[in-house]
């Protein structure tokens, strides 16, 4: 039976912040993750999760000027002092949340610099961040992300995925499998978790094209979640969309998983 984490990011949004602990554990949710939590201190971030009783499945490092479209540093060469810093704050709120895992976002390809520049930035980069998190027992994750959503993100497909991890070798770096980004990108879903699950150490899913619940659009969940369990995942999948109204009213798709 999957495991599901509500994202705190984009559900619940008709409440604050602290409140959407305790609503997903109303609605049977047994973990949250949410993109950043750095606008709270963490240890009050720590006490609306322990509180509602949840587990903190993932979050996001810093991913540089969110406001000014930046979306992750990793990727980008001259920014390592910044990037090793994201890493330490983000190792701290993972502490204080007991949170296994970290996904570090790569950023926006720059103009005028090559991809084997990038390359060679990011693996860099990321064996940086698993030796950190290693030290602390945890996993750095990466995600590749749509260039529909995300214009000019460095990291879309899940070969390539594999290839930065497999080239880094470190045991606590693997992919974050987003389902939706999959379906959009390359399609062929259902292979795609039978070829690279090894390496995934969270999925996450919405509803394709929009981004709302997981029962609406073109991606039949209910066989991938079978299909999921059948590979042997006893991982968390978070449920990274947009409802449509009122997020707990939306929620009839999860009513044969949650509790």
């Amino acid at each position: 039976m999957p495991k599901f984490a509500a994202n705190l990011s984009m559900m619940y949004t008709e409440i604050d912040f602290p409140d959407r602990f305790g609503a997903a554990a109303a609605d049977g949710f047994d973990g949250v993750e949410f993109l950043f939590p750095y606008e709270w201190p963490a240890a009050d971030v720590a006490e609306w999760r322990e509180a509602a009783g949840v587990a903190q499945a993932l979050f996001n490092a810093p991913p540089g000027d969110w406001e000014r479209s930046e979306r992750g540093l990793a990727a980008l060469p001259g920014r390592e002092q910044e990037f090793q810093d994201t890493i330490g704050t983000a190792l701290e709120y993972a502490a204080a949340l007991r949170c296994p895992r970290i996904h570090v976002m790569a950023g926006l390809r720059p103009d005028g610099v090559a991809d084997d520049e990038l390359y060679d930035t990011y693996q860099r980069n990321l064996l940086f961040a698993a030796s950190q998190a290693a030290e602390q027992g945890r996993n750095i994750v990466i995600e590749p992300i749509n260039t529909r959503d995300v214009p000019g993100y460095f990291l879309n497909r899940q070969a390539d995925a594999r290839r930065v991890v497999d080239a880094v070798g470190m045991p606590n770096l693997l992919v974050q499998m987003d389902l939706y980004h999959v379906q959009i990108v390359e399609g062929d879903v259902a292979m795609k978790i039978r070829e690279f699950i090894d390496k995934v150490d969270h999925f996450q899913i919405a509803g394709v094209p929009e981004r709302h619940e997981p029962d609406i659009g073109e991606v039949n969940y209910p066989y991938l979640f079978d299909l999921i369990d059948e590979l042997g995942f006893h991982g968390w999948i978070g449920c990274e969309y947009r409802p449509r109204g009122n997020t707990s009213e939306g929620l009839g798709w999860a009513e044969a998983y949650l509790g």
